[in-house]
């Protein structure tokens, strides 16, 4: 195992100061906003959702893919018009954690590359960053899955 490395006199003095030039964190405020922008965003899910029910009598279990559906499109949208970067600037991880955080990182990916052409710019690089998601996201549903069986088997 390697040592760490000690600071030098200049280095430490020089991190002193920059921690007392650090702007301090308004975390109360920060969870408040987070908490009213995703609660404000998932409110949005369930009232489409409740829509779709009533207006195109979708069963509540099949709603859900439409709901999401359109946020994910208003989401996008107002990336490709500027908007959703100003509107997470003040929500900070409350745009960042539901869905409308991954179709935002996907649009924002495909309109910084469409110079290079739509299939390497566009195509290739707009899951860079999704990449990860996705598969994280499909082993740890791989995971519970294999975790939902075993309780079964053991008759729980």
């Amino acid at each position: 195992m390697a040592k760490k490395k000690q600071a030098t006199p200049m280095q430490k003095d020089y991190q002193i100061r920059a921690k007392k030039l650090e702007p301090k964190r308004k975390v109360g405020i920060n969870i408040l906003r987070a908490f009213i922008s995703g609660g404000s965003i998932c409110a949005l899910a369930q009232l489409l959702q409740i829509f779709f029910i009533n207006v195109f009598h979708f069963d509540e279990s099949k709603a859900g893919n439409p709901a999401t559906a359109v946020i994910i499109f208003l989401a996008a949208l107002l990336t490709g018009l500027g908007r959703y970067d100003q509107i997470a600037q003040w929500a900070g991880a409350g745009t960042a954690v539901p869905i409308t955080g991954f179709a935002n990182s996907i649009a924002s990916a495909a309109i910084e590359h469409r110079s290079e052409g739509f299939v390497l710019g566009v195509g290739g690089n707009m899951f860079k960053i999704a990449g990860p998601v996705i598969v994280f996201g499909t082993f740890a549903a791989f995971v519970v899955a294999i975790i939902k069986l075993v309780f079964q088997a053991l008759g729980g």
